[in-house]
């Protein structure tokens, strides 16, 4: 059985290559296009509460991040730390994005970083030939990481099992919205929303605290 450590390797692995052979697209990061990697942003993102005012976020599995320009032309006063396992993609996104006294990157993460939010976008789609008994563990571990690093709450989506049979692609887990649902709520929050009404197959959490 593979372990967790294993199974990071792996994915660090899978898009390192996507972004070596696609660069800064969405291809990149294992996307289809510009116009659903922003609908999945605008998902996520329901879960700062009061955007005008200072926040910090915490995007885990940030790739060449991609989500902090969206953050830049939406938000005014926030701290932004892109987290990524994969260091091709945190060289590519610390060459691509400006220095700025409001954005960190890093391949590692310690309990001091800590933030407000933190929001996680398709690190969980791809588990290649993993099975779907182990990667369901390996999302579970993850979610409690997403709540460890989080202070006010935390946001992810995942490739939904109400998917269409025709689009599912047979590398990618398909995840039980009910059972995450109910699984935020029994262990993380009473405060959880699922959306799972805007146009790709899959759905968002956006667990409050």
């Amino acid at each position: 059985m593979a372990s967790h450590k294993e199974l990071l390797e792996k994915v660090s692995s899978y898009y390192t290559k996507k972004v070596l052979q696609f660069g800064t697209t969405p291809a990149g990061v294992d996307w289809n296009s510009y116009e659903s990697q922003e609908l999945r942003f605008e998902q996520l993102l329901k879960i700062i509460k009061k955007p005008a005012e200072h926040f910090t976020v915490l995007d885990y599995g940030c790739g060449y991040g991609s989500m902090y320009k969206y953050f830049q032309q939406r938000y005014k006063d926030f701290e932004y730390l892109g987290f990524d396992i994969s260091e091709e993609m945190i060289k590519t996104a610390s060459e691509i994005h400006l220095p700025n006294d409001n954005v960190q990157w890093k391949t590692h993460i310690l309990e001091q970083d800590r933030k407000d939010y933190v929001v996680a976008s398709g690190i969980l789609n791809v588990k290649q030939e993993t099975p779907a008994e182990i990667w369901d563990g390996f999302v579970i571990d993850i979610f409690r990481e997403l709540n460890k690093y989080s202070t006010k709450g935390f946001a992810v989506n995942l490739a939904s099992t109400y998917a269409d049979a025709d689009e599912r692609k047979e590398n990618f887990y398909y995840a039980d919205p009910c059972y995450l649902f109910d699984f935020c709520k029994r262990n993380f929050s009473k405060y959880v929303t699922l959306l799972h009404d805007y146009s790709l197959g899959e759905f968002t959490l956006l667990v409050t605290k």
